[in-house]
């Protein structure tokens, strides 16, 4: 029973998180662009890889994590 309701949370919070950026797309306009992200671009390609930006979500979501599950 605790998976089911732990489901229809992440489901309905990625539901908001879609309409907030769907009527507010400047709203997370930042994120990818922070200092620390590797961007490399030249003629023939580039490459992105967005190290602080995933060090913020791993931050967020462990801090979230510990709140609901922590004994």
């Amino acid at each position: 029973m605790a998976i089911g309701k732990l489901l229809l949370i992440v489901g309905l919070l990625l539901a908001l998180l879609g309409l907030l950026l769907s009527y507010a797309p400047g709203l997370l306009s930042w994120f990818g662009h922070l200092p620390g992200d590797i961007r490399i671009e030249r003629e023939n390609g580039s490459f992105y890889f967005p190290v602080t930006s995933m060090i913020v979500i791993s931050i967020v979501l462990t801090v979230i994590v510990n709140l609901f599950f922590r004994r």
